[in-house]
């Protein structure tokens, strides 16, 4: 991610990849030549990142997912000095997903069993993915379920029959897949599917790189890509 970054900011004629940064290298350093930060690394390096991005006023894009309650606590206290925008994905496809899942949940209503798979690459190490996760997230909000108490990761053995309630939740991993997102709605009949494919890290890349120019004047808070784009 951090190569496609670097490349779809040269291609912007707006952006300069000023900086980048890996394991051991310094960041007060490297963040003072720089206007923003956009970050696809590790989720453990997020409260360092926030507090020296909120002390020095760089504007944050995170794409990073994983996060424990105590990072994300970190980055809900950055938010409140500086503006950062927290996406669990910047493909403006995923985005666009999102949307569609919420309002086609409020289109079928409550007849329609409601089933996420997921599918990226052998390397990925968080499951499920976030994209997935907000994928989930949205389901319950719409139909008014608990994500953390209702979501089923997965069926083995005599699990009984499938509750109303249930929202189930697959991770698939193998080979070079970039990311494929499905949100199925089972009902009696008719089945209806929204599916989202990703071919190429770009489309992430360049997300990222248009939430930063985004940030530019915003006021201090969380943002994420459904504010970019302009679909709240």
């Amino acid at each position: 991610m951090g190569a496609a970054v670097i490349a779809c900011a040269n291609a912007d004629p707006e952006t300069t990849p000023e900086r980048q940064i890996d394991v051991g290298d310094p960041l007060l350093d490297n963040l003072s030549a720089c206007d923003a930060v956009i970050d696809f690394s590790f989720h453990g390096f997020t409260p360092e990142l926030v507090a020296a991005c909120a002390e020095h006023g760089k504007l944050l894009v995170i794409g990073t997912t994983g996060h424990t309650e105590e990072e994300l606590a970190a980055i809900r206290a950055a938010s409140e000095v500086l503006p950062i925008c927290f996406a669990p994905n910047f493909s403006v496809g995923v985005n666009t997903l999102f949307w569609l899942t919420r309002k086609a949940t409020e289109i079928l209503g409550d007849g329609f069993d409601l089933e996420v798979v997921e599918m990226h690459h052998r390397m990925k190490i968080d499951a499920p993915s976030g994209t997935a996760k907000r994928l989930g997230q949205i389901l319950a909000e719409v139909s008014e379920v608990s994500y953390s108490e209702d979501t089923r990761h997965g069926r083995v053995g005599e699990v009984g029959a499938r509750t109303d309630r249930e929202i189930g939740m697959h991770a698939l991993r193998g080979g070079d897949v970039v990311g494929d997102h499905t949100v199925i709605y089972a009902g009696d009949g008719e089945r209806v599917e929204l599916t989202h494919k990703a071919s190429s890290r770009n489309t992430f890349a360049n997300g990222a790189v248009r939430a930063a120019k985004w940030l530019r004047g915003k006021a201090p808070g969380l943002y994420d890509m459904e504010d970019v784009l302009g679909l709240r």
